[in-house]
C-alpha cells in the first residue's frame, strides 16, 4: 500500500509542476477547456460538432481516467478545466467527496434514464459501453484455439506472456475489468484469479486501448477491453475475434460533470446541455464510435452493439466510486506485487 500512496503522491507533484508551468496550460482564456478520456479522434469528432452548433470553442486534452482523476486532484485550488467529458461515471462518484465537482443537471438529461445519471447532477451518462475479450484470430487458428468464452480459458497455458491488458493505476478500462471479475467471481475469488491471470500477461498498457493494436497485428494474443476499442480495431480492417465470457462483464458508463471552480461554467453548462441532447449521442453511429447510447431514443445499427444475449452483470455505481481506490491498491499489492 505504501508503494501505491508514494506511486499517486510523485504522479500528484509531476502534475502539479505541469499546472503551474506557463505555456503548458491552455492558451486561450475565452474557451472551454475540457479533460476527456476518449481517444483522439472521437473526442474531436464531438467538440468540432459542438463547435459547429455554438460557435464556442474547446481547448480540450485526453488523458487516461486515472491520469484525469489526478489531474483534478493536484489543480484543485486552480481548475484549468471547466468540463470531464467522458470520464467513467464511478470516478465521478469518487471525486465528488473530494470537491473536484459541482452539481448541475443539464437540460437535455431529462430522457436519460435514471440509472445513467446522478440524481443530483454530479454527473450525466453519456454512452454505456461493456467489457470483453478481442484476441488475434490468426493466433487462435494457429494454436487451435476457440475464442475464449470464460474468464478461465485465458488462464490456458497457451497465452502464457501473451495478453496485454490495462493498467488499473492509470486506466479506466483496467478498473472495469476488475469490477467484472468481482461482480462475476466475488472479490476474494477475483483477486485470486489475477494472480493467476499475471502469469500470462505481456506487458499492462497505460491506456486502456494501448494493448489493441499490438493485438490486431499480431504482437499478443489477446486481452480485456472496451468494446469500443475492440470495434474499432475491427473497422480498421484488422482481423480480431471480440467474446465475451459466460460469467458475465459489466458495462461502463462513461459520463460528464462540471469542474468545481470551472472558470467559465456558464460556456461548461453550454457543453453540458448541447451534450446531454440526442443530437450529439447521434453523432456516434454519424462518426463510426462505436458507443452505446445511454439516450433510448438515440439508435444504432451496428448488430455487435446489441447486448441482449452478453450476460451484463448489475454494477452498484456509487459501490464502485467509494471502493475505487481500495481496488486499485489490492490489484497493485496482490497481483503486481506477489
Amino acid at each position: 500500500m505504501r508503494k501505491v500512496k508514494f506511486f499517486r503522491s510523485v504522479l500528484l507533484a509531476l502534475i502539479a509542476i505541469v499546472v503551474v508551468s506557463p505555456g503548458l496550460a491552455f492558451a486561450s482564456q475565452s474557451a472551454l477547456n475540457a479533460y476527456t478520456i476518449w481517444s483522439e479522434r472521437y473526442a474531436n469528432a464531438i467538440f468540432t460538432a459542438f463547435t459547429k452548433d455554438t460557435g464556442i470553442k474547446v481547448n480540450w486534452m485526453r488523458f487516461s481516467s486515472g491520469e484525469v482523476q489526478a489531474r483534478l486532484e493536484a489543480e484543485k485550488n486552480n481548475p484549468q478545466v471547466d468540463v470531464v467529458f467522458g470520464n467513467m461515471a464511478e470516478a465521478f462518484v469518487n471525486g465528488i467527496p473530494k470537491g473536484l465537482f459541482e452539481p448541475y443537471v443539464p437540460k437535455g438529461a431529462k430522457d436519460i434514464p435514471d440509472k445513467f445519471k446522478d440524481s443530483k447532477g454530479y454527473w450525466t451518462g453519456v454512452a454505456v459501453d461493456p467489457i470483453c475479450f478481442m484476441f488475434n484470430t490468426k493466433f487462435l487458428k494457429e494454436h487451435n484455439l476457440k475464442a475464449p468464452a470464460s474468464w478461465y480459458d485465458l488462464l490456458d497455458p497457451a497465452y502464457k506472456g501473451k495478453l496485454q491488458m490495462a493498467d488499473a493505476r492509470t486506466s479506466g478500462t483496467a478498473m472495469y475489468r476488475i469490477l467484472s471479475l468481482v461482480q462475476a467471481l466475488g472479490e476474494d475469488e477475483a483477486f485470486k484469479y489475477q494472480k493467476k491471470l499475471n502469469a500470462n500477461v505481456q506487458v499492462y498498457t497505460k491506456s486502456g486501448a494501448g494493448g489493441a493494436l499490438p493485438i490486431a497485428t499480431g504482437q499478443a494474443a489477446g486481452g480485456v477491453f472496451f468494446l469500443v476499442d475492440a470495434l474499432e480495431m475491427l473497422q480498421k480492417g484488422y482481423d480480431v475475434t471480440i467474446s465475451y465470457p459466460k460469467e458475465g462483464v459489466v458495462a461502463g458508463v462513461e459520463a460528464m460533470g462540471l469542474v468545481m471552480g470551472a472558470k467559465h461554467p456558464e460556456l461548461a453548462k453550454k457543453f453540458l446541455d448541447w451534450a446531454s441532447t440526442e443530437r450529439m449521442q447521434k453523432i456516434y453511429e454519424e462518426s463510426k464510435i462505436n458507443l452505446i447510447p445511454s439516450n433510448p431514443n438515440v439508435k444504432v445499427s451496428n448488430p455487435m452493439l446489441d447486448m441482449s444475449n452478453i450476460n451484463i452483470l448489475p454494477l452498484d455505481i456509487q459501490w464502485a466510486g467509494e471502493n475505487r481506490e481500495r481496488l486499485v491498491e489490492r490489484w497493485v499489492n496482490e497481483v503486481l506485487q506477489q
